[in-house]
């Protein structure tokens, strides 16, 4: 058998076919034009995924089940509560599609599919637990326990991301304060360089820059870092400061086999590990016990794909 995955961004919709080891076969994308009614989203993702079936000889009759991430929540009978960047509330996405293409559809949270993915086809494939984080413009994650999706009794039990780790601190989209991803994602970078350039407009991130503020992002302060420039060293540690209290608070909740890092952020592999493994041994609660793996994602931007479509092996 064969299973649709659904990657739906802000930006694009990606989708392919996937067999069962996790392997894309086929791929098609389309922008997403996030503005546009729902219907017309849907449409497009059966079209991509028809056009995926043609492409690669299979026919509807091959094809197991359909599974979509999106960057939001969804319910179990296939609406999607509020997907904020698509301005979407209580959207009837299940049974939009089924109009399309008559299958099973399972839908799930982004970061959710990714992490799924690659504990069936990634880095953390051979565990039995493993906590995926997506440090990107905001902190995602998914929750693998017992080779099954942990998503709690509302859907919501993944977001990691509000996690509030600064009491009465920066303020969250989510409506809160102090929230996890405010600390601990590339936009998180970005806004604390420039509070920091602003008291040193003669740092290395600025000269990066040639002075223009804007133009900061985190691949920039993370170069500066790695060539020992004070401030953005400043910034670098203060940032595996608080991603460190993220991740110790997973392990004292989970005790997974594995943490796995994701997102933009990640790129940064060795020099982000190396320093979270060095502060990590000040929080844990018990330093003398084995702790969980920590790598860098291994499937880059096909595991919202391979993740979704393989929702429904679960």
């Amino acid at each position: 058998m064969y299973y649709i995955g659904i990657d739906l961004g802000g930006t694009n919709i990606a989708v392919g076919l996937v067999n069962e080891e996790g392997r894309i076969l086929q791929k098609a994308e389309t922008p997403t034009l996030a503005s546009r009614p729902y219907t017309e989203l849907v449409r497009d993702m059966a079209v991509c995924a028809r056009q995926c079936m043609e492409q690669a000889g299979v026919t509807e009759e091959e094809i197991d089940s359909i599974g979509i991430g999106i960057p939001g929540i969804a319910n179990k009978d296939g609406v999607v509560v509020f997907c904020t960047n698509l301005g979407w509330h209580n959207v009837p996405i299940r049974a939009e599609i089924q109009q399309y293409i008559n299958k099973p559809v399972y839908i799930d949270n982004d970061a959710t599919v990714a992490g799924w993915a690659e504990y069936h086809a990634g880095v953390s494939r051979g565990t039995n637990s493993s906590v995926f984080l997506t440090l990107g413009t905001g902190l995602g994650s998914g929750i693998v326990i017992n080779g099954k999706i942990w998503a709690g009794a509302h859907g919501a039990g993944g977001e990691l991301g509000h996690l509030v780790i600064d009491v009465d601190g920066v303020p969250c989209t989510c409506g809160k304060r102090g929230c996890a991803e405010r600390y601990c994602s590339a936009t998180a970078i970005i806004r604390m360089a420039r509070e920091a350039c602003a008291e040193a407009p003669n740092c290395a991130i600025m000269r990066a820059v040639n002075g223009e503020v804007d133009k900061i992002n985190a691949k920039i302060v993370f170069d500066a870092a790695k060539e020992g420039d004070t401030v953005a060293m400043q910034v670098f540690n203060r940032y595996i400061k608080y991603l460190t209290i993220v991740i110790n608070n997973v392990i004292s909740s989970f005790d997974p086999d594995m943490i796995i890092l994701g997102g933009g952020v990640s790129r940064a592999g060795d020099f982000l590990l190396d320093a979270i493994k060095a502060a990590l041994p000040a929080y844990v609660f018990y330093p003398t016990l084995g702790q969980p793996e920590l790598r860098i994602a291994s499937l880059g931007n096909d595991a919202g794909i391979i993740g979704a479509a393989l929702l429904g092996k679960e």
